[in-house]
C-alpha cells in the first residue's frame, strides 16, 4: 500500500537536525557526521523510530542510523524525538534499501538490523524482500567482516524463506529462534519494535534469526 505524503513534512525533515537529507555525499564518511570512530549500525525499514531510538538512547558508545522509504513515517519518528534530550548518536535518512551501496561504503557499518519487513508475500516480488540473496548481497558490500543482521518477523512464510536464503550467499546462520519471547537467550536484552508488540499481544511468536557474515562460496 503506498503511503500518503504529509503536507510539510519534506520541511520539517529539511530542518531536523536528526535527518541527513543528502546521504549520497557522506559515503566512507559517516564516522565524520557522528565526529568519533564509534561503529555504525543501520536499521533498514525503522518505521515511526522505537526501536533504534531505544537503542540509541542505551548505547551511546555506538553511532546508529534509522533508514525509512516513505518521508510520511519517518516524520512520525522525527516528531517523536523533538523536544527529547538530543541523541548525538542518532541520525535518520529517507532512501530506497536498494541504494545502499550508493550511500555506505565498504566495511562502513557495523550491523545491520531488520525488523518487521514487508513481507512482499507474491512469488514475482522475492527480490524486494529485505532478506533476499540479492538484498543479502547489498550488505555484504557494505558491512565490516564477520559483521552481523539481526532479522525479527511474526511472518512465518518470510522467516523460512530467509533461513533458504542465505545458503546461497556469503552469510551463516549464528543463531535462530522460533519463539523469541521464550527464548532464554536471545530474548535477553531483546527491544521490542511497535510492531512487535502489537503482534506479541496478539499471541503471535516472534522468529528471530541472527546471521554473520564470513563464509566462502
Amino acid at each position: 500500500m503506498r503511503l500518503r505524503n504529509i503536507p510539510g513534512s519534506e520541511e520539517v525533515l529539511a530542518n531536523s537536525d536528526y535527518v541527513i537529507n543528502d546521504p549520497k555525499n557522506y559515503k566512507d564518511k559517516w564516522k565524520s557526521v557522528f565526529n568519533n570512530n564509534n561503529p555504525v549500525r543501520i536499521e533498514i525499514g525503522m518505521g515511526k523510530g522505537k526501536f533504534i531510538v531505544s537503542l540509541a538512547k542505551q548505547n551511546p558508545e555506538i553511532n546508529f542510523i534509522g533508514i525509512e522509504k516513505y518521508s510520511s513515517v519517518l516524520l512520525r519518528a522525527v516528531q517523536k524525538l523533538e523536544g527529547d534530550e538530543e541523541l548525538k548518536n542518532l541520525r535518520l535518512i529517507c532512501i530506497d534499501a536498494k541504494e545502499l551501496e550508493e550511500v555506505f561504503g565498504k566495511e562502513e557499518i557495523d550491523k545491520i538490523y531488520l525488523n518487521f519487513s514487508d513481507p512482499w508475500p507474491k512469488d514475482r516480488h522475492a527480490k524486494r524482500r529485505l532478506t533476499s540473496k540479492e538484498f543479502l548481497k547489498r550488505y555484504e558490500a557494505i558491512i565490516v567482516k564477520n559483521g552481523i543482521i539481526e532479522f525479527k518477523t511474526d511472518n512465518r512464510i518470510l522467516f523460512d524463506f530467509s533461513l533458504e536464503e542465505y545458503k546461497e550467499s556469503s552469510w551463516e546462520l549464528d543463531a535462530v529462534s522460533f519463539d523469541l519471547h521464550k527464548d532464554s537467550v536471545l530474548n535477553v536484552n531483546n527491544v521490542m519494535t511497535e510492531y512487535e508488540t502489537k503482534f506479541s499481544q496478539k499471541g503471535n511468536p516472534i522468529f528471530k534469526m541472527i546471521l554473520k557474515l564470513g563464509k566462502e562460496i
